[in-house]
């Protein structure tokens, strides 16, 4: 989604609230760039929340693993303390 704020611009046809409108060109806002970034903005929320639902039961299990197992780095500490425990202490 890194691309999506430099992709090339299209024309189209919106409605928007005429008050607000007329409001916004006073204000001098460039309503063009205001709407794009705003309509970025959501879309990149909605797709994050779209993703976050869609691999729940991924992240879950996962989650569910690293508590069950331990990180990498965990279980390998945890071998690197059994090994040590397993030599004889004259080889320490």
């Amino acid at each position: 989604m890194r691309s999506i704020r430099e992709a090339p611009k299209r024309p189209i046809n919106l409605s928007l609230n005429a008050k607000v409108l007329d409001m916004a060109k006073d204000m001098g806002l460039n309503i063009s760039q205001t709407v794009d970034a705003l309509l970025t903005e959501e879309v990149l929320r909605q797709y994050r929340e779209r993703w976050q639902e869609d691999n729940a039961q991924a992240i879950a299990d996962y989650n569910a693993r690293i508590e069950r197992e331990g990180t990498f780095s965990q279980r390998i500490q945890r071998y690197l303390e059994e090994q040590r425990a397993k030599e004889p202490e004259s080889s320490r």
